[in-house]
């Protein structure tokens, strides 16, 4: 990780209360920082731990920065860069695989237009292979934000999901080259502006 550029200064009030609630919930120990940047990851809309909040925490704690970038850099639930804001984790496990996840991972690369590792334009849905996290009882499953959606085992499951998500998203079905001539789309609804969007809508109404 690179070395930090910004100081708790830039942190905004909002996240400095948060962060502050965190920390008095963990009663200030600097044993518990690990729990304490798994809270503050969750408590950020684009699930990671920006670099004011990680300074606005080693020096509350009174560690030293780079212990926090150390922690940060260890462990793979944690991050310091931007994410979407639904992550949809798809278990990459033996059991769920022989469940159909492979199934679930093709059909929401292709809902989405996304491949794995990848974010939507508007940050709203990335793709995220992990290992097991418990569900293969109701595999082939997902994990978004820590809570399990499963039993996603046909396409309009996985809409419905989608729709939980975010009420305000649209489906839209465009052109492509699968033999059944069909992909999909998923966006806000807010990207009706976009023209480009609209245009995807006409030619699935044509």
């Amino acid at each position: 990780m690179k070395p930090f550029t910004q100081t708790a200064d830039t942190l905004d009030q909002e996240l400095a209360d948060k962060i502050d609630g965190i920390l008095a919930a963990h009663g200030e120990d600097p044993t518990q920082l690990v729990g304490i940047l798994l809270d503050v990851e969750a408590a950020v809309e684009r699930h990671y731990i920006p670099e004011a909040a990680a300074y606005y925490v080693a020096e509350r704690l009174g560690v030293k920065p780079t212990q926090v970038y150390d922690v940060i850099s260890f462990y793979t639930a944690l991050h310091d860069k931007p994410r979407a804001k639904f992550t949809l984790e798809v278990c990459s496990s033996a059991p769920c695989r022989v469940k159909d996840s492979d199934t679930l991972l093709e059909r929401l690369k292709r809902l989405l237009n996304l491949e794995v590792g990848q974010v939507t334009y508007d940050g709203r849905f990335s793709i995220e292979q992990v290992p097991c996290f418990g569900a293969c009882d109701v595999s082939p499953a997902v994990r978004v934000n820590g809570v399990v959606y499963g039993h996603l085992d046909s396409e309009e499951r996985i809409l419905d999901m989608l729709h939980l998500l975010a009420d305000d998203v649209l489906v839209l079905q465009i052109r492509d080259d699968t033999p059944d001539a069909l992909g999909a789309a998923v966006s806000l609804a807010g990207d009706l502006r976009n023209p480009d969007l609209r245009l995807l809508m006409l030619l699935r109404e044509e």
